[in-house]
């Protein structure tokens, strides 16, 4: 723990890439959720899930405005499911931030489909009001079947229906989906699946990033045990199957990943005929295509 800071911190922590710059503001310690065969990130015992005191939180933002003052311009709220908390208090969280540090002008947080099953549009609503813009959200795969393997704890349905609740709120949604879950056996219909759950939910941001064990593969084998590791050029397929049946409208895509070796950036449909292009050359000619090192793919 880091106590001499405005903020205190129980590692390990975590935010997506793109909130580098951002203040990470835990208003959770861990992930209510945590069986997620495929993830480590909150199994240490220090992690184990609780919600922060309001007062505690309240006081860190307090902090934060006094020694940071105008320097925040973003803030993500931790760890793994803020959106557990009552949108009284994620309201009183988000009307402090916006008294303290009134430049930060992007709030965002990850979001567990099953939290928002409590949560009415009208409350997301409030929500998007008090300063919450974006959310990202872990589908990992739209295959029920998968989904059931990995003890995700959500189905096809239940993700969309929380990703319809906060497009209906005005909160922007970034997705994510983990190429490789499904293994061998399953990866062409989690490919398919997954492309169709995201073209019913039309996300405004759209990742990928490759399923990866830092810590062994012994967790997630023990609740999938017919899994069969996916060879790269199987991923590159499994990409190149899920992208060619994508239909969006306007959706920021980036498969830059530490644990992506073939980095794809664009935006979705417009890009999507030059990223199927780079995957399928990739595929003709593995040797000769902008492959990210083994030794980079490390988390």
């Amino acid at each position: 723990m880091h106590m001499d800071y405005p903020v205190r911190y129980v590692d390990p922590v975590f935010r997506p890439p793109s909130e580098a710059e951002s203040l990470i503001l835990p208003v959770t310690d861990g992930c209510s959720w945590n069986q997620c065969a495929f993830c480590e990130m909150y199994t240490e015992p220090q992690k184990r899930f609780r919600a922060r005191g309001e007062e505690e939180v309240l006081e860190s933002i307090r902090r934060c405005g006094d020694e940071l003052g105008d320097q925040v311009r973003r803030v993500f709220l931790a760890d793994g499911d803020p959106l557990v908390l009552s949108t009284r208090r994620l309201i009183n969280i988000l009307s402090t931030i916006e008294k303290h540090l009134p430049k930060a002008h992007r709030v965002s947080s990850y979001c567990l489909p099953r939290n928002l099953r409590r949560k009415s549009v009208a409350e997301l609503k409030e929500l998007a009001d008090a300063g919450l813009a974006l959310v990202y959200v872990g589908a990992e795969s739209g295959d029920d079947e998968v989904l059931t393997k990995i003890n995700k704890g959500e189905t096809f349905a239940s993700t969309l229906a929380a990703l319809d609740k906060l497009l209906a709120a005005g909160i922007h949604r970034s997705l994510m989906i983990l190429n490789g879950l499904g293994g061998q056996v399953f990866s062409n219909q989690h490919a398919e699946n997954s492309a169709r759950l995201v073209n019913a939910a039309q996300p405004e941001y759209l990742s990928t990033l490759v399923l990866n064990f830092p810590r062994g593969e012994a967790r997630f084998r023990s609740a999938f045990p017919e899994w069969q590791q996916v060879p790269l050029l199987g991923l590159f397929g499994e990409m190149e199957r899920f992208l060619s049946r994508l239909e969006l409208r306007r959706t920021v895509f980036r498969s830059d990943h530490v644990s992506n070796r073939l980095v794809l950036k664009g935006s979705l449909n417009s890009d999507k005929q030059k990223l199927l292009e780079k995957i399928r050359n990739a595929i003709e000619c593995p040797d000769a295509a902008p492959l990210r090192s083994v030794w980079r793919g490390g988390l």
